[in-house]
């Protein structure tokens, strides 16, 4: 098969799974002779063209995984199509929980709202149902407290590829982070 043929399979997997994919799991899908950086480089070879042609769609990089999404630039539109009705904004209660979730992970309720002070329950199922954070397991402790983590859709939202990304906490003046 041409290198071609490969990589516009590559291009059709990851419009059709939508979801974030491995450089690993496109090896195992393609199943040709390939190398994962003969895969890579030819994500990368995508992930130039559509910005050099400023295409609608554009191929992001989450971690260590790859994903097609509407090009930043457009969201705006493809917004009025899939959200004709305003979406409710997040409360400063919900975005400082998230906020030290981001930092602190993986983090328990009781771990949260001892940093806050305050109880957390509904501020967590905002974010769970907004699908910024997940649950990550479970602690082996006493009432074995679930874990919270970030998701891809935190990564997105505030534009970074990892969460190494993230501004450091030293730059935020009296943090209790």
């Amino acid at each position: 098969m041409k290198r071609e043929d490969i990589k516009h399979i590559i291009e059709a997997i990851l419009f059709a799974y939508g979801e974030p994919i491995s450089i690993k799991e496109l090896n195992y899908i393609v199943n040709e002779d390939l190398s994962s950086k003969e895969i890579e480089y030819m994500i990368n070879i995508l992930i130039e063209e559509y910005k050099e042609q400023n295409r609608g769609v554009q191929i992001i990089k989450l971690e260590n995984k790859y994903q097609m999404c509407t090009n930043k630039d457009y969201a705006g539109y493809i917004k009025k199509v899939l959200e004709p009705k305003k979406k409710k904004t997040l409360s400063q209660a919900t975005l400082e929980t998230l906020t030290i979730i981001a930092y602190k992970q993986p983090i328990t309720k009781i771990e949260i709202e001892n940093i806050r002070g305050v109880k957390c329950d509904k501020v967590l199922q905002t974010l769970l149902e907004n699908d910024l954070i997940r649950e990550a397991g479970r602690l082996n402790k006493i009432g074995k407290p679930i874990i919270y983590k970030t998701t891809n859709e935190f990564l997105k939202l505030i534009n970074i590829e990892k969460l190494e990304d993230l501004p450091p906490l030293e730059t935020y003046e009296n943090s209790e982070l």
